[in-house]
């Protein structure tokens, strides 16, 4: 799945796209009056920066306004070694935003406020220049393919293109119930499936796909089986807690338990998950690694506070493999 050397374009690692929003997060209810701090959030330039602190090229082609949310955005993806060089400014539209608060213990509400933002304008004419520069992966969402017209579009020509291309197609189903209905994200999503190679979704969200499929396939191994036939090699799907599965379109399974830690927050967690995936794929990591680095970025977001902050440089892979409450001097 992954190029070799001699065939290894001369672009990035990862491309992705889609909406980066300025973040503000409260640790209190919103209702009292909590203090805030102000971040960035989106789910392809979450990934983008996993990728790139583990020392992959990841580049974020996406959209934002001509405004301070917008050049926050720009200037946290390049410091956080991000390519942002084919990355749009929409002056006639706001960057979005979105508001995280803390209810009640581990439990967070997150506000939007994302309707006609720059990223809402996206066009395949604005991706054109970076699927040009090439890559190895093109990373997917379906948070973009849910933001409007020009962005689904977007997403369908960057797919044909990158798989006439030979480069690596994967797709996090990612379904935002907020964005759009069930419906609809089945029948945009099943389309894209021919070229794609690897699909990454949640237990819960292998139903959307397969209510678009004919006969609506019933259970997780009946929609894995009309996902593999439909084209795509490899299904992956998370299980939250309770680890994650691998299957293979040669009919191979593998199956590797999450690791055990604090659950600080949530948010972030599946987009961790994929850059750990696409980092092992990057790496020709077996299966069985791919897995390992996917559920250990996971646990590195579950276990920090903030959708990307707590994510590892690829010299701290190991350390939630020392004790509890150790101290490394």
């Amino acid at each position: 799945m992954s190029a070799t050397p001699e065939t290894r374009p001369a672009g990035v690692d990862v491309l992705t796209f889609g909406e980066t929003m300025l973040a503000v997060q409260v640790p209190e209810p919103l209702t009292i009056g909590a203090g805030a701090r102000t971040t960035i959030a989106g789910a392809e330039s979450n990934v983008a920066i996993g990728l790139a602190r583990l020392g992959h090229r990841a580049a974020w082609a996406g959209a934002v306004g001509d405004d301070e949310p917008g050049r926050l955005v720009l200037r946290t993806l390049r410091g956080e070694g991000v390519d942002t060089s084919h990355a749009g400014v929409r002056p006639e539209a706001p960057t979005g935003g979105l508001l995280r608060e803390r209810r009640v213990a581990d439990l967070v509400r997150v506000h939007y406020w994302r309707s006609h933002s720059a990223a809402s304008l996206l066009t395949p004419e604005d991706l054109a220049p970076a699927l040009a520069a090439g890559a190895r992966v093109l990373h997917l969402t379906g948070i973009t393919c849910a933001l409007g017209p020009g962005p689904l579009e977007a997403v369908r020509r960057a797919a044909v293109h990158a798989h006439t291309h030979g480069w690596t197609v994967a797709l996090d189903v990612n379904h935002r119930r907020r964005l759009w209905g069930d419906g609809d994200a089945g029948r945009a999503l099943v389309p894209l499936l021919e070229h794609v190679t690897l699909l990454i979704a949640s237990d819960d969200e292998l139903p959307v796909l397969a209510g678009a499929f004919p006969g609506r396939p019933q259970g997780e191994e009946a929609t894995v089986r009309a996902l593999l036939a439909a084209g795509v090699r490899e299904v992956v799907v998370k299980r939250g807690g309770e680890g994650a599965v691998l299957h293979g379109g040669d009919g191979s399974r593998h199956t590797l338990p999450a690791l055990q830690v604090p659950v600080r927050d949530t948010v972030g967690a599946g987009d961790a998950f994929c850059a750990g995936y696409l980092s092992g794929l990057l790496d020709g990591l077996s299966p069985a690694g791919r897995l390992e680095r996917a559920n250990t970025l996971g646990a590195f977001a579950v276990a920090s506070d903030g959708d990307w902050e707590g994510l590892p440089r690829r010299d701290e892979l190991a350390l939630l493999a020392a004790a509890p409450g150790s101290t490394i001097r």
